[in-house]
């Protein structure tokens, strides 16, 4: 199974591309950066940038091409803290949806910090140790205790390079005064929530994003370290950190980038970063900082490894890129694929069944399947009208290796598995030829009847198998236990199946 995260953070979009393997480990085969700087003036406007707004659309767009071609199974996307604050973040957000098809998650403070935690954890070996984690964003810091086994303490401040550059718009040189007030403002915004995380002890700090590792890749070299491969798990002095950040407050912006490892695209704001790092240290009375190359894209990526493990689904091993789509699909919306796969199974043998009356061949019966699989995913939002966000959530959520043609059959099977019947009064159903309105009442008709059968979710009825006569199919299952309920919910459900095929159907046990 393949996966991408696609991180779109204040600073930069990152994205990995990962293939899962069986020890529900991953490695990653894609690495990609855009620093869009979609928070820049952010925090002093209130609003994504018309340009920040193009340019990330368009790299989010770059990024999902990249993940279709390298096929991907599903994509998983965080947005934070500039997308969070800005009042047309949600404008943004819709934007992404319509253009790519993905559905970016707005995540807390609290949550980034959990999952740069999980990235962390499988980067540095902790050693029976508990770590203190910073990672400095654009909008935010995140700041964590944890050990090997659980996050003790995690939490999220207000203090990022972007957030600085537009409170104290100093991208040149800071003097003696203004280098005063922005020390005595980090450390009144982070001290308690430092004091907090040191009350659950630690013996070893660790740094992760971009500006971090940029400022000990540029201590690294300037002490001599030339030839580095990587940056993870090496160390940094706080003394080392807290002179080169002299240097640079000196600088002007187009200067900065002088200094090996500081690129033109971070100059305009590393400078804070290195005071925002070095008060952080000195608050943890922390006299070295680990680097590590991970951060909240493999968090991601490791958080939803971690989730469908604990539901027992490792579908990286089966063959059909369209199945593994949709049980992914229901699983993201806490479905139960076990009961789900029953009731796909039970329609299954109603469709070969009744092959003879309705003459569809393996596409509609792998529409009813992939319907099946996925008819209960709109109770995610809610159990009323579930079915209605089902068909919504099937049309949108990207669902791999199918046609278009496919995604809005198995939509429209799902949508009419209860309640109102198929009919042309209904706008959606009318849009379809004849043909596909045909293939959804005969489809629809078969897993009204299935889930029927599955009513008490106890997975009663084993088998199903159809008699059929001239005026008359007799659909006949069979298994371990009384089976009362689930005649009468199959009975009740008929009457579509029964105006598809043109036939009476009577639902009871073989006696």
């Amino acid at each position: 199974m393949k996966l991408a995260a696609i991180d779109i953070g204040t600073n930069s979009i990152h994205m990995i591309v990962v293939q899962v393997q069986r020890n529900n480990t991953f490695d990653v085969i894609e690495r990609e950066k855009e620093m869009v700087k979609l928070g820049e003036g952010v925090f002093a406007t209130n609003r994504l940038s018309d340009r920040a707004y193009e340019e990330g659309l368009e790299v989010i767009r770059r990024y999902v091409q990249l993940a279709d071609q390298l096929g991907v199974d599903e994509i998983i996307t965080a947005a934070t803290s500039a997308t969070r604050e800005a009042r047309n973040g949600g404008e943004f957000l819709d934007a992404i949806v319509k253009e790519t098809g993905i559905a970016p998650q707005v995540i807390s403070g609290k949550e980034e910090a959990r999952l740069i935690f999980l990235a962390v954890r499988q980067a540095i070996a902790l050693q029976g140790k508990k770590a203190l984690v910073l990672d400095i964003g654009g909008g935010s810091t995140e700041v964590v205790v944890g050990d090997e086994k659980e996050v003790l303490f995690r939490s999220s401040v207000k203090l990022g390079v972007r957030r600085l550059l537009d409170m104290f718009d100093h991208q040149g040189p800071i003097g003696k005064e203004a280098l005063k007030v922005l020390e005595a403002h980090i450390k009144q915004v982070a001290r308690d929530v430092i004091n907090e995380a040191k009350q659950h002890g630690f013996s070893q700090m660790i740094g992760t994003s971009g500006t971090i590792r940029t400022l000990g890749e540029a201590v690294l070299i300037e002490t001599g370290e030339e030839s580095l491969q990587s940056v993870n798990a090496e160390k940094v002095s706080r003394a080392d950190l807290e002179k080169l950040t002299k240097k640079l407050l000196k600088l002007e912006a187009d200067e900065r980038t002088d200094v090996k490892a500081v690129s033109s695209r971070r100059a305009d704001a590393i400078h804070l970063g290195g005071v925002l790092l070095t008060q952080l240290l000195q608050l943890a009375e922390a006299k070295e900082i680990t680097l590590c190359d991970a951060s909240l894209r493999e968090g991601l990526i490791i958080d939803h490894i971690q989730q469908y493990a604990k539901k027992g689904a490792d579908l990286s091993e089966h063959e059909d890129l369209r199945y593994r789509s949709a049980a992914q699909l229901a699983l993201k919306y806490d479905v139960d694929l076990e009961q789900a796969s029953h009731v796909a199974a039970l329609s299954t043998q109603l469709f070969c069944g009744l092959s003879s009356l309705h003459s569809l061949k393996v596409y509609e019966q792998n529409i009813l399947e992939y319907a099946a699989l996925l008819h209960e995913v709109g109770q995610y939002i809610s159990f009323k009208r579930y079915h209605k966000n089902s068909r919504y959530i099937i049309k949108h959520a990207r669902l791999r290796g199918f046609t278009n043609e496919e995604i809005l059959l198995v939509g429209h099977v799902a949508r009419y598995h209860r309640k109102a019947e198929p009919s042309k009064s209904q706008k959606k159903y009318r849009k379809l030829s004849k043909r596909q309105r045909n293939i959804v009442a005969i489809l629809a008709g078969i897993l009204r009847i299935a889930t029927g059968l599955n009513t008490t979710k106890n997975q009663l009825v084993r088998n199903v198998r159809c008699q059929i006569s001239k005026k008359e199919v007799k659909i006949i299952p069979s298994g371990s236990s009384t089976l009362d309920i689930e005649l009468w919910a199959a009975d009740r459900n008929k009457k579509v199946l029964e105006e598809a095929l043109d036939r009476k159907i009577t639902v009871l046990v073989n006696t």
